[in-house]
């Protein structure tokens, strides 16, 4: 896997932190410097550490389903792009204030945005991918993807966040189909 790659899938899987993010900017209209920095730096801590487990995950099952690694690869990708695809059409009724004030809540916030970076990480394993690499490149995105994301929250409210969610998923579909593509040597 290239590190265009990555990047890519850094920012698919940053887009449930760039929506969350746009929420907490939305709710916390005065929201300081600081608070903004914690809540981003939390986030691409969560983000970037979360496949590091995913990966030692892989790495126990890996020699059993190296056969099938690359549908099974293929089934993660899509399952989590599907299911954000889900989350941006699927009709909210009322936006919830979002009250980023306790660091707890912020954790909570950080390990639920995460649980999809999570299940990528075993895919690191059966493509190969330096997790280290993986860990830094997401990490990072997702951390300046939440600074923008709280930005505009609070400048335009909730309009991006359902079409960030729906980019994210497109984003990690064609990743998918691209690696079982691969695989079966169609490209």
């Amino acid at each position: 896997m290239n590190n265009l790659e990555v990047i890519l899938i850094a920012f698919g899987l940053a887009m449930d932190c760039f929506a969350v993010s746009i929420t907490a900017g939305a709710t916390n209209k005065n929201v300081t410097k600081s608070k903004t920095l914690e809540v981003a730096l939390f986030f691409g801590l969560f983000q970037g550490l979360m496949p590091v487990i995913g990966w030692l995950l892989g790495l126990s099952v890996k020699t059993y389903i190296e056969n099938i690694d690359h549908w099974i690869a293929f089934g993660i990708f899509v399952l989590i792009g599907g299911k954000m695809i889900f989350e941006s059409v699927k009709k909210h009724t009322e936006k919830k204030p979002l009250n980023i004030d306790r660091v707890v809540i912020i954790i909570v916030l950080s390990i639920a945005t995460s649980i999809d970076a999570l299940i990528v990480g075993t895919s690191f394993v059966f493509l190969e991918v330096s997790i280290i690499k993986a860990v830094v490149i997401i990490g990072i995105i997702t951390f300046f993807v939440s600074l923008l994301g709280i930005y505009v929250g609070k400048k335009y409210g909730y309009f991006w966040g359902n079409k960030a969610e729906l980019i994210g998923g497109l984003v990690l579909i064609g990743i998918g189909t691209k690696i079982l593509l691969d695989h079966l040597s169609l490209i």
